[in-house]
């Protein structure tokens, strides 16, 4: 496979996780699947529930903007938009893992730091 192939492939996946994390955060956050997700107790989660929605329309956005990257015809914007947008989702992890669960380094952070590789790699 071609790097500029991989990288689109990761970008989708990056994109695709954010989906299923705002899923989680909107929608799940109080059910038994999004508590154990986080780690949550029933009266945590619903305390959480509003921030928590908040919190997964932002990954919502990082998505967007990823499949706004993936679907541009331009290729030099397409190429700014992969890495504002994977830059992004670098930085959320990386504080995440810093400061809510360092398993969102390896969730988050990780994924987005191989994928802002192989874009640059393909660049």
């Amino acid at each position: 496979m071609q790097v500029a192939s991989l990288a689109m492939v990761l970008v989708a996946l990056i994109a695709v996780l954010h989906i299923y994390i705002l899923v989680l955060e909107m929608f799940l956050w109080t059910t038994p699947r999004g508590m154990k997700a986080f780690g949550m107790k029933p009266q945590q989660a619903e305390q959480t529930r509003v921030l928590a929605a908040n919190q997964g329309l932002y990954n919502g956005f990082l998505a967007a903007g990823l499949i706004w990257s993936l679907l541009q015809p331009d290729a030099e914007f397409a190429f700014q938009l992969k890495l504002f947008f994977l830059a992004c989702v670098l930085v959320a992890g990386l504080y995440g893992g810093a400061t809510a669960s360092r398993k969102i380094f390896v969730i988050q952070a990780l994924p987005a730091a191989i994928a802002l590789a192989a874009v640059l790699l393909a660049g």
